[in-house]
């Protein structure tokens, strides 16, 4: 079993950058998709971007293409989502999750395991 910590969110003005981790701990021995999804007030949970275990395949939303860039760095068990050009409506609670599968996909229904979640509020 994963356990998954995000951290790095926070209130922040639009245009501006912030870089969401998120650490996995225990069994990071198997091979692990990763994907961040996000939850605006009201809305449902959507997806932002996924990450193939090696790194080489990535997916992203439309709307966030060409402002986040989604990595990770599998020896320390961290992947990370860089956000840039951020505006008022990325505004949601941003939780990591993990696949156990080398390929990721978009659908959060395949995610088994889930962080807390982390905030971003970007002030307009």
């Amino acid at each position: 079993q994963v356990q998954l910590v995000e951290s790095g969110g926070g209130l922040v003005q639009a245009g501006g950058s912030l870089r969401l981790s998120c650490a996995a701990s225990g069994r990071t021995s198997s091979s692990y998709a990763m994907g961040w999804f996000r939850q605006a007030p009201g809305m449902e949970r959507e997806f932002v971007a996924v990450i193939s275990w090696s790194g080489g395949i990535t997916y992203y939303a439309d709307s966030v293409k060409g402002r986040f860039t989604i990595s990770r760095d599998n020896a320390q068990n961290t992947v990370y989502l860089q956000m840039h050009s951020l505006k008022p409506e990325d505004t949601a609670v941003y939780y990591c999750a993990a696949e156990r599968s080398a390929v990721p996909h978009k659908r959060e229904e395949l995610y088994a395991t889930w962080g807390q979640g982390t905030q971003v509020t970007v002030s307009s």
